[in-house]
């Protein structure tokens, strides 16, 4: 999908409440997906959405 820009402190987004994913619909799994992208991108074990800006409650975790 897509590789998007993590945001780092003291981004404003990082400081404000997620909201609950009430339905998985197509815009969440693009989401999901970007998410996952960008966390191998960076190498990294764990992403969450309000890291690159997006204020869901939504996860991707990748364990070795």
């Amino acid at each position: 999908m897509a590789v998007r820009p993590i945001l780092e402190l003291p981004h404003p987004a990082l400081r404000q409440r997620a909201r609950k994913v009430k339905k998985v619909d197509s815009s969440i799994l693009r989401v999901a997906y970007d998410m996952v992208d960008t966390l191998r991108e960076a190498a990294g074990v764990g992403l969450a959405a309000n890291q690159i800006g997006v204020l869901r409650r939504v996860i991707v975790i990748q364990l070795p």
